[in-house]
């Protein structure tokens, strides 16, 4: 059965719109996935486990994040080759991807486990929360190996232009996790460690349970065994292009982890308020960052396939189609945000804050749509030091600043705190046009260097 999408022949919009559909549905139940935690401890537990999870979950995602920045310079430099026709080759590459991940993984359980108090006391967890963030922190960086498995899946398919796979492992592990969260939590009442254990367990089953699957499927590629060894100069390649990506991802949800802390540093209430709110911007974020990553493999074959206007026009189409969707999510979000936070919180001081602080997050939904097409943009077309600096910028020069200065002003507040995030979005979106232009520029002036006296005449 024909799983993949063509992505450098015949329309734009709707190959796009088929690819990102998938991914849009994958990253629907990732959040899902940590959201079910917040939402079931929040049933059936207290404040300190909302608090928990909800900081024990920003630090994961963060590590996870990182992972699937290194992750997409694989799937940029597979979708490249695919694109250029070098199915073997990708193949190869996909193998020494299997090993280097395998390392990396290692290593983030590894640090995790050592680090976690120290770790809970950096992000400055309420007294109240802190022996349950460690907990949560712990747990579930011991099963980190899971994490980064089944986020290895979905980087290699999308690069070969399935984005269905991705679907299927998350919706497995979604699953799982819903189950076993009301097992653990609801049932034994096992609070925040109970949710880590329920995330564990879904991760290690998802990823059996997806190996298995893909036996079955045929692949563009003979893939065999022999591929999976350690390779230093195909190691160089996925790092070339993966760590500015990681990197920016790192600084970026850094940030927010600064932000955590300052708001832990404010009182019980806001941190478990702007923890459930963190939790509903990962909803309000899912278009953008579906095209983000859909953008990134259709640029990166197209690219490879020398066909950039192709993968200019793609930029326009998914920032419109985008924007029309922000729309949207503004408006749930910025005058109903009480009602978005009573799915994850009972507590009305939770609730409160949560919708205090998604005022200021509302405004972002209109922002990203440019910001996370032309990241993914700049990604497939291999421009991810241009990404690492953009991040850098956003995160340090715009977002912490202004969000250390709203929390020292009197009366705190959460809305003022928020802004700085928007504030970031447009700083960055700028910095994109212009790099934008740059490229555009590059490009033409090649493209006359090369051409013959007669097409130069014509251009």
């Amino acid at each position: 059965m024909k799983t993949t999408v063509s992505l450098t022949d015949g329309k734009i919009f709707s190959p796009l719109v088929r690819f990102a559909l998938p991914v849009l549905f994958a990253l629907f139940l990732q959040s899902m996935y940590g959201a079910v935690d917040l939402i079931v401890v929040g049933h059936f537990g207290v404040a300190a486990d909302v608090s928990a999870v909800a900081t024990g979950s920003q630090v994961l995602h963060t590590v996870t994040i990182v992972i699937m920045g290194f992750s997409m310079g694989l799937t940029v430099i597979v979708g490249r080759l695919i694109g250029a026709g070098k199915a073997e080759e990708a193949g190869i590459m996909i193998g020494r991807g299997i090993v280097l991940f395998a390392i990396i993984a290692a290593a983030a359980s590894a640090l995790l486990v050592t680090l976690a108090d120290p770790i809970a006391r950096v992000m400055r967890a309420p007294q109240e929360a802190f022996s349950r963030t460690v907990d949560y922190i712990t747990i579930c960086g011991a099963g980190m190996v899971f994490i980064v498995a089944y986020n290895l899946v979905g980087s290699v398919f999308r690069g070969i232009g399935d984005s269905r796979m991705p679907l299927v492992t998350v919706a497995i592990a979604c699953a799982i996790n819903i189950a076993g969260d009301l097992f653990f939590v609801a049932v034994l009442g096992l609070g925040t460690a109970g949710a880590a254990y329920a995330t564990v367990l879904a991760q290690a089953i998802s990823v059996l349970l997806s190996l298995l699957i893909i036996r079955r499927r045929k692949l563009p590629f003979a893939f065999r065994l022999s591929m999976i060894r350690a390779d230093g100069k195909r190691f160089s390649q996925i790092f070339r292009l993966g760590i500015p990506i990681a990197l920016q991802d790192l600084l970026v949800s850094l940030s927010f982890l600064v932000i955590t802390a300052i708001v832990n540093h404010i009182g019980l209430m806001e941190s478990a308020g702007v923890g459930v709110a963190s939790k509903l911007t990962a909803f309000v974020m899912l278009v953008p960052s579906a095209y983000m990553q859909s953008m990134s493999a259709f640029v990166a074959q197209n690219m490879g396939a020398e066909k950039p206007r192709r993968a200019r026009k793609a930029l326009l189409y998914g920032i419109l189609s985008s924007l029309a969707v922000g729309v949207l999510m503004w408006y749930l979000h910025f005058f109903h945000g009480d009602m978005m936070a009573s799915i994850f919180a009972r507590d009305p001081n939770v609730i409160a804050a949560a919708a205090e602080y998604l005022k200021a997050y509302a405004i972002d939904c209109l922002l990203t749509s440019f910001l996370f097409c032309f990241i993914g943009y700049f990604n497939g077309v291999g421009s991810t030091v241009f990404v690492m600096v953009q991040g850098f910028v956003g995160a340090f020069c715009v977002r912490l600043p202004l969000a250390w200065l709203a929390s020292n002003a009197r009366p705190v507040s959460l809305f003022r705190v928020g802004l700085s995030t928007p504030a970031s979005t447009l700083t960055q979106i700028i910095l994109c046009a212009v790099w934008f232009w740059h490229l555009l520029r590059k490009e033409r002036a090649a493209r006359l260097t090369d051409a013959p006296p007669q097409d130069k005449i014509d251009a």
